[in-house]
């Protein structure tokens, strides 16, 4: 199940949902005022490769796995 980024058109609050695929949606409230009038929001997101975590990108050329080009 996907978890979702919702923002509350009435109170203002930003809150994350888990949402089944067959959900309809009508069910879904803010968290703090319990409003309904709630919209999707598109979340940001980093799709690493896992690896850890570097700045300066691989290069299989370099014999120091990185460039500085």
């Amino acid at each position: 199940m996907p978890i979702y980024t919702y923002i509350c058109k009435n109170c203002g609050e930003s809150f994350e949902l888990l949402v089944g695929l067959n959900d309809s949606g009508k069910d879904l409230k803010c968290e703090k005022c319990g409003s309904k009038n709630i919209q999707r929001t598109v979340a940001s997101f980093n799709a690493g490769s896992g690896k850890g975590s570097s700045s300066a990108p691989s290069c299989p050329t370099c014999s120091s796995g990185t460039c500085n080009l």
